[in-house]
């Protein structure tokens, strides 16, 4: 199948070809004829297999031109990444129609991006937070979507922003078509499906968190954190490891290893996390698209914001709490049909979570031949550090019922106020009626 077989119109067809796209993935040809005729759409599918494109191609494919300002497409996705990529892939998209999108995300000046708005678009794409708070400026009308679409619903409810989203799902109107995405599925998710779409269609391109088929796993077994970096430095010299993607589960651990790598590979190194600016998060992945840092370190958090091709290596620095994470990092390499590598390196602390990854389905590790003995560091991470709990011998502390305590309220003339009590008020309280202090009833002077 190729992308004239959908028939999406001339003039993305000839964007498609200028992006080098000449056929679509398994995502991409499942929901086009579904979210082309109208009904609404829950998309299960692999990071990396496509999904924007999948939710793009139909909604502009169906959009129509309109003077008025306010946008008819509407799309929601996690991370302020995510935002830039999805418009710039909309733009690239729409390169030969009359159509303006406009990214909005928190991390800069919201007047700006409000003054953006009110000039007018067709798409908006954002992150819930700074949806919302577009909505409350007063610069975002949501009366005119026709189409929503929510991009990595799985990761938008881990990030904590349910309330946002129930919020906007409340003022969009009734009559609009929903398009939802994700890699795995939840109760959660099967919620926000059930109240809110109608009668929507699941189209999967694979079964939920199932590892990318053109991902080769490897496991290394290393002793400790700073012996992984020790092992890092000597992988990470060979020119085999063209453009490589490192993953931490936290921001210390990722600052760490920058720390510890940057003597060794100077400018080509680069670290993202919550806590660097929105400006220096953009411009490092900016350099990471273009080949100028060859080595990016992340966190979870980043992994559904970088959606760059030609990533040869994934290097988890640790394994995740939550495997379905797991499934998140690797897909960032593998994309688009393209063959990846998975390195992950355990220790022996991290064995529960490694079961945890055998049992999803299709994980298959081989072992790696490690190209020379690295230096066993002595040295022991905070995080890989036992924790020691205490037995509380005390006990539960019993709860103090109000009315059988030796605490009560204080009566009402006991009571501290701060009220001022004028004289003649108090003259009046006591005799039942008002006291002078002795003055002469005023008459004429004799």
């Amino acid at each position: 199948m190729t992308f004239e077989d959908l028939n999406p119109g001339k003039a993305i067809l000839n964007a498609l070809s200028d992006m080098g796209f000449s056929a679509p993935t398994l995502i991409q040809s499942r929901v086009y004829p579904v979210a082309a005729s109208g009904r609404d759409v829950l998309g299960i599918a692999q990071t990396g297999t496509g999904k924007t494109l999948a939710y793009l191609l139909p909604v502009l494919r169906m959009w129509t031109f309109s003077r008025q300002r306010h946008p008819q497409i509407l799309v929601v996705v996690p991370t302020r990444e995510l935002a830039v990529q999805v418009a710039e892939t909309a733009k690239s998209l729409t390169k030969y129609m009359n159509f303006v999108t406009v990214a909005v995300y928190g991390g800069t000046n919201l007047n700006v991006q409000a003054a953006e708005v009110d000039m007018g678009a067709d798409m908006i794409v954002g992150t819930p937070g700074r949806l919302m708070d577009l909505v409350y400026h007063g610069s975002l009308k949501l009366k005119s979507v026709k189409k929503l679409v929510i991009d990595e619903v799985d990761e938008m409810l881990d990030l904590g922003f349910r309330p946002q989203l129930q919020t906007l799902l409340e003022m969009l109107p009734e009559k609009r078509q929903n398009l939802m995405f994700s890699a795995t599925l939840s109760d959660d998710i099967l919620s926000i499906e059930d109240n809110w779409f109608n009668n929507p269609e699941q189209v999967e391109a694979a079964p939920p968190g199932t590892p990318v088929e053109n991902v080769r796993l490897f496991l290394c077994e290393v002793p400790n954190f700073f012996t992984k970096l020790n092992l890092l430095k000597i992988l990470l010299k060979d020119p085999v490891y063209a453009r490589v993607l490192v993953f931490a589960s936290t921001k210390a651990m990722a600052d760490t290893a920058f720390e510890d790598l940057s003597p060794h590979f100077n400018e080509s190194l680069g670290v993202i996390h919550s806590n660097k600016s929105q400006n220096v998060r953009l411009e490092t992945v900016r350099k990471f698209r273009e080949g100028s840092i060859r080595i990016l370190i992340a966190t979870d958090i980043m992994a559904r914001g970088i959606d760059i091709s030609g990533v040869s290596h994934v290097i988890n620095l640790d394994i995740p709490e939550d495997p379905l994470n797991f499934v998140h990092r690797i897909g960032r390499t593998g994309r688009a049909g393209e063959q990846g590598v998975a390195l992950t390196l355990t220790s022996p602390y991290e064995s529960e979570y490694l079961e945890a990854i055998y049992s999803l389905q299709g994980v298959n590790f081989e072992a790696l031949e490690l190209p020379a003995n690295p230096e066993i560091s002595e040295v022991i991470a905070e995080h890989e550090k036992p924790v020691i709990r205490m037995k509380n011998v005390l006990g539960k502390i019993k709860k103090i019922d109000p009315e059988h305590s030796g605490f009560h309220t204080k009566k009402a003339k006991n009571l501290k106020t701060n009220k001022k009590v004028r004289y003649a008020d108090k003259m009046k309280a006591k005799y039942g009626k008002p006291k002078t202090r002795g003055q002469k009833p005023k008459g004429k002077k004799g």
